[in-house]
């Protein structure tokens, strides 16, 4: 992964420019290609709809002993013994993708983007507010037993990935060994440690008003996993073995997540000693991306809402970073360092692109709340900008990936006429034990089934893929894990936009 680390200096420019600024902005976000699919009432998707199975979908992801009211029929009952190998119960949680691994920093900042999404736009789900809540709550039962199962441990995955990736075999199949990772004072991970402080207390948020005594148990325990964090200090991925940090490496550091955690804690717990410690951090690198490894620019966008909501001047320098990641990744502004699609998608890596298009998208239509609540106005360089600006931006992602885009596809599987039919995932590929009883080998999954040139045999519902290329081309094929994996964290940051649009573009 690459992340742009470059600097800009905001400062005023002529009028004349700033006509022209704003009127490439304009220009952008008018300039839809015309390839619409399941377009709803005067032209916008059904993001009720979309909403509705973007939640979904985190059941197919789940591992444990799934309830009596699981909607994915295609999925069983996986990884009943997880944790045995460490002598603690570890079942449960997700998958992150298309493997049969958990990994426990994805999964926790799913979690909290998740927890968020309920935190700022639950009041507009429509009814699907309990069903987030659930997909929440399979997260976080799970990080709860990882945080406090040993005292001074921390267990940040399961299953051997190098392993994993060798077999192409369902879930209730797998025979690949189921290898427990931790961190602890002497192998110290303050970026998991922290994402999963973070999580915990984003989740108490959530919980609150719904189940005060899980709130209250979420925010203890993160408290202790934050102070962890800060006292033993370190790169998980250098620490845990196993080749975990190949797939999921804290390439940015840990000093984000120590913002993050601080940010959530600050909010979660109204403690003035948190906010004493994120001023103290002092992290000023630009940055215009947001995701599962760097959280520089969600923890400003979160610091924002108490400077512009509750009027605390002590962030306003919060604020203005995270008005420089916006100006970074806006069209049009000067200091842009983002590249678009001809079809107009927000173009940040070959590797699962969409994850940043929604997680950007998420803080783009956040920070437009906070400044429509405020009167709150900026600009870059010369372009003014406005929360409406922000929102229109983060709407024309959203369309885009629910089908208004070069191809006429949704890149949701499910939404829409035209889908992604070979997403790269095991259990999609695969049939379901209920339709195949007999067990499925490694080897044989390939050979039968990844290798297959037909449509998977189970609609993975709700699933957001990586996405097309910077040409706006997408093969479908399963063998392109760079474009058609899902992954939770991809959807856990779409939640929160759907659930926006879907109360503002009512059918």
């Amino acid at each position: 992964m690459m992340l742009s680390w470059s600097r800009t200096t905001i400062s005023p420019s002529s009028s004349s420019q700033a006509l022209v600024l704003v009127a490439a902005v304009l220009s952008y976000l008018v300039s839809y290609s015309g390839h619409v699919a399941a377009a709803a009432v005067a032209g916008h998707p059904d993001y009720a709809d979309a909403l509705a199975k973007s939640i979904l979908f985190f059941q197919g992801q789940r591992s444990g002993r799934l309830p009596p009211d699981q909607a994915v029929a295609w999925r069983s009952n996986s990884g009943l013994s997880d944790g045995s190998a460490a002598n603690v119960d570890l079942t449960g949680g997700y998958y992150d993708g298309g493997d049969n691994v958990k990994f426990g920093f994805p999964m926790a900042f799913t979690a909290t983007m998740l927890s968020w999404g309920i935190v700022e736009y639950g009041g507009r789900m429509q009814g699907r507010v309990r069903d987030a809540r659930a997909a929440v709550r399979w997260a976080t039962d799970y990080l709860l037993r990882a945080a406090t199962a040993t005292p001074g441990v921390l267990y940040v995955g399961v299953g051997d990935p190098d392993a994993d990736h060798r077999c192409w075999e369902r879930p209730e199949d797998m025979d690949t060994p189921r290898t427990v990772y931790s961190v602890s004072a002497s192998s110290p991970g303050s970026d998991v440690a922290a994402e999963t402080a973070a999580a915990l207390a984003a989740a108490s948020l959530a919980f609150k008003a719904a189940d005060p005594a899980y709130s209250r148990r979420l925010v203890a325990a993160a408290k202790d996993t934050m102070a962890f964090a800060v006292r033993y200090q370190g790169k998980y991925s250098d620490h845990v073995g196993g080749d975990v940090g190949a797939y999921y490496a804290s390439y940015s550091g840990y000093q984000d997540e120590l913002l993050w955690g601080s940010a959530w804690l600050l909010w979660a717990t109204k403690d003035a000693s948190y906010l004493d410690y994120l001023t103290s951090l002092g992290d000023n690198d630009g940055v215009d991306m947001f995701s599962w490894d760097n959280k520089l620019a969600g923890a400003r966008v979160l610091l924002s809402r108490r400077a512009l909501v509750s009027g605390d001047r002590r962030l306003d320098s919060f604020r203005r970073q995270a008005e420089d990641f916006l100006c970074r990744i806006l069209p049009g502004s000067p200091s842009s360092t983002t590249q678009y699609t001809p079809g107009g998608l927000m173009y940040k890596s070959g590797h699962a692109n969409l994850q940043y298009v929604t997680s950007a998208s998420f803080l783009l239509a956040t920070f437009a709340k906070y400044m429509a609540v405020s009167n709150h106005t900026f600009s870059c360089l010369s372009l003014p900008v406005t929360a409406k600006t922000l929102r229109a931006l983060a709407k024309k992602q959203v369309d885009y990936i629910l089908g208004a885009n070069p191809q006429g596809m949704s890149y949701m599987v499910g939404y829409g006429a035209r889908f992604p039919q070979r997403i790269h995932h095991r259990a999609a590929s695969m049939p379901s034990v209920a339709a195949h009883p007999a067990r499925i080998g490694c080897q044989e999954g390939f050979s039968s089934y990844f290798n297959a040139a037909g449509a998977n045999p189970n609609v993975h519902t709700g699933a957001v893929i990586g996405g097309p290329d910077k040409n706006d081309a997408f093969p479908d094929e399963r063998g392109d894990y760079d474009r058609s994996e899902p992954t939770t964290y991809t959807n856990a940051a779409l939640v929160g936009c759907l659930a926006y649009f879907a109360e503002s573009y009512k059918s």
